[in-house]
C-alpha cells in the first residue's frame, strides 16, 4: 500500500518508489512512503487562494465551533485510531496521550476560544493608549488573521497530538495548515486527516497533508506564511536557514530534542514520599512511549549521598518493566517507532557508554511478551551512571531517544543547576522537595534553561499531571537547544498565528473598527 497526500483537495498518491514503512512490533511492512510528483506550489495556492478566505470570514467563535465538531467526530473513532497506533509499538496508555490527548487539546482551544475571544474577525488586545492631552488622539491594539498558511513539520513519536495541538490554534486564528508528518508514523497522522477531511467540518482547503519528503515546499512560501517544526536539533537548524525563510522574515517556530533533568532535592530522605516520588517519575518517564519523548527525562541529578539509593530503587523498579507487543495483557512498554531507531538508540548509548557506567540494559538479549524482536524495534529500560557530570562532556551532548536516562552526583544545590545548565536549554525540567526555599533556589536559577519546570512533593502528587506533559493552556518549548520557540500556552498560541497591528486614530474610528467604546465618541442609541 502506498501512502497518499491530501493536495489542493485530492488524495494523490507519490509517484515511483517510495519508503518502505514497517510494523514496529512484528517487522511486517506497513505502507510505502512517497510525495514525488505532488505539485506544492498548488498545494500552497490551494490554502491561499480557498483555505484562507474561508476560514478568515468566519469569526473566532465560529471557528472554535468547528473545531469542537471535528474534535468530536474523531474521538467517535478513536478506536480506529488505537488499532493503528499499536503497529507504531505503542501500548494502549502510549496512545491514549497520543490520540485522546491530542483531540482533547482541540477541545480545550475550542473552550478558550469561545470564552476569551470575541465573536469576531479581529482581538482586541490591551488597554486604550491616550496619546493626546484632549484624548481626540488614541491608540489601540489589534490582532488579525493572516492571509497565509501554516506549515506544520513535525516529528514521529506523536503522530496525532503532534499535529493537532499544532493545528487547533492555527484553525482558530484562521490560519490553514499543510501538515507533514515524520515518515516512520505518517500512516497514523493520515488515518486521523482522513478523518478530519470526512467529518466535513471544516472549510476546504483548511488541512491538507502531504506524506514523504517536503520537496520544495519551503520555496513556495511568502511573508504572510508560517512554519512550525518539532524534531532533532540538527535537522530543525537546517530548515531555519531556508533561503526562502532568511529572504522573506517568514516565522518559524522550533521545538527539538533536549536533555531534559530531574534534580532530586538536598533535603530529601530516602523514606519521604518525595524520594518514592521521585523514583517512579524517572522510571515513568523512561518507559512510557518507550523513551520516545521530547520532554522525557534524560538527566537525573542526584545527591551524592543518596546516589547509591537511587540507583538501587530505579534498578528495581524498572526490572518490573514488562516489554512487548502492546496488544497482549500486562505490557506495559512497547517497541521503538521502528528498527531504525533502534539502531540509532544503540548507537548513542555505546557512545555514552564510553564516559558512563552501564547499570541495567544497554542492549544485547532482553526477555520480550508476546513476541520475539525479529522486526528489530524493541530496547531495554537501559540506566547509565555518569560519575564526573562536570568534566564528562557527553552525556550534556548526546541524546539516546528512548527509554535511556543517566545518573549524575551534585554536591550541592549550586552544582546541581550547574549541571542542569549544561544541557544548554530543554524543554522540561522537574524538581522533587518538599523544602519550598530550596525549591525557589533551584527554580530561580535554573528557569533561564527551561520552557516548563514542574515542582513536585507530596502536596500536589495526586492531581499532578507529571514531568513529561505539555499542557494546552501552559507554554511548550525552551531556549537554546531545545529550539527557542514556544507552542501552546493558551491564548499565545493563537496569537502566534496572527498579525498584532498598532491603531492610532480617533475614537470614534477607533471604536468603528474594533467595535468597542473608545471615551470621546460619539454614542448613538436606537432608543425611541
Amino acid at each position: 500500500m502506498k501512502l497518499a497526500s491530501y493536495a489542493a483537495g485530492q488524495w494523490q498518491e507519490g509517484t515511483g518508489p517510495g519508503a518502505a514503512v514497517f510494523d514496529a512490533v512484528s517487522g511486517d511492512p506497513v505502507c510505502e512512503v512517497s510525495s514525488d510528483g505532488i505539485d506544492f506550489a498548488a498545494m500552497v495556492r490551494h490554502a491561499h487562494e480557498v483555505g484562507s478566505p474561508a476560514l478568515r470570514t468566519m469569526t473566532f467563535h465560529e471557528r472554535a465551533a468547528a473545531l469542537k465538531a471535528m474534535a468530536r467526530h474523531l474521538m467517535a473513532k478513536k478506536e480506529d485510531f488505537y488499532t493503528v497506533s499499536a503497529r507504531t509499538g505503542a501500548t494502549r496508555a502510549d496512545g491514549w496521550v497520543d490520540i485522546e490527548g491530542g483531540i482533547g487539546t482541540v477541545f480545550s482551544y475550542a473552550s478558550l476560544v469561545t470564552r476569551e475571544f470575541p465573536n469576531d474577525v479581529i482581538l482586541v488586545e490591551g488597554e486604550i493608549e491616550r496619546l493626546s492631552a484632549k484624548g481626540s488622539f488614541l491608540g489601540r491594539h489589534i490582532l488579525s488573521p493572516k492571509p497565509g498558511v501554516a506549515v506544520h513539520i513535525n516529528a514521529y513519536n506523536f503522530p496525532c497530538w503532534g499535529m493537532l495541538e499544532k493545528i487547533a490554534p492555527s484553525l482558530a486564528a484562521g490560519m490553514p495548515v499543510i501538515v507533514k508528518p515524520a515518515t516512520a508514523s505518517a500512516y497514523l497522522t493520515a488515518a486521523m486527516v482522513r478523518e478530519i477531511i470526512a467529518s466535513g467540518c471544516l472549510p476546504e482547503g483548511s488541512v491538507q497533508l502531504v506524506c514523504g519528503s517536503a520537496g520544495d515546499l519551503l520555496d513556495h512560501l511568502g511573508e504572510q506564511d508560517v512554519v512550525t517544526f518539532t524534531g532533532s536539533a540538527s535537522t530543525g537548524r537546517k530548515l531555519k536557514i531556508h533561503p526562502n525563510i532568511v529572504a522573506k522574515s517568514i516565522p518559524f517556530t522550533m521545538e527539538a530534542d533536549s536533555l531534559n533533568c530531574a534534580i532530586l532535592g538536598e533535603s530529601v530522605q530516602v523514606d519521604e514520599p518525595e524520594f518514592a516520588l521521585f523514583i517512579r517519575e524517572v522510571a515513568r518517564e523512561m518507559t512510557v512511549k518507550a523513551g520516545q519523548k521530547c520532554t522525557a527525562i534524560r538527566r537525573v541529578i542526584v545527591p551524592a549521598d543518596k546516589m547509591q539509593a537511587v540507583a538501587a530503587a530505579l534498578q528495581a523498579r524498572l526490572a518490573g518493566t514488562v516489554v512487548g507487543d502492546p496488544a497482549v495483557a500486562g505490557v506495559n512498554m512497547g517497541s521503538l517507532v521502528g528498527r531504525d531507531q533502534a539502531r540509532d538508540v544503540q548507537a548513542r548509548v555505546d557512545q555514552l557508554a564510553q564516559e558512563c557506567e552501564v547499570l541495567l540494559g544497554g542492549g544485547g538479549d532482553f526477555p520480550l511478551t508476546g513476541c520475539d524482536n525479529s522486526g528489530g524495534a524493541f530496547y531495554p529500560p537501559t540506566l547509565l551512571l555518569c560519575d564526573d557530570p562536570f568534566n564528562k562532556r557527553l552525556v550534556h551532548e548526546v541524546e539516546a531517544f528512548g527509554p535511556v536516562s543517566t545518573l549524575m552526583p551534585y554536591g550541592n544545590l549550586e552544582e546541581a543547576v550547574a549541571i542542569a545548565a549544561l544541557g544548554k536549554g530543554s524543554l522540561a525540567g522537574s524538581v522533587y522537595t518538599y523544602d519550598d526555599r530550596e525549591a525557589r533556589r533551584i527554580v530561580l536559577a535554573a528557569a533561564c534553561w527551561h520552557g516548563r519546570m514542574l515542582v513536585l512533593n507530596r502536596d500536589c502528587a495526586g492531581e499532578s499531571t507529571g514531568h513529561g506533559s505539555p499542557l494546552a493552556v501552559l507554554v511548550h518549548g525552551g531556549p537554546g537547544r531545545a529550539g527557542g520557540g514556544e507552542e501552546l500556552g493558551g491564548a499565545r498560541a493563537v496569537k502566534h498565528y496572527m498579525q498584532r497591528t498598532a491603531l492610532q486614530g480617533s475614537p470614534d474610528t477607533l471604536m468603528a473598527i474594533t467595535g468597542e467604546y473608545h471615551p470621546g465618541a460619539r454614542v448613538y442609541s436606537d432608543d425611541r
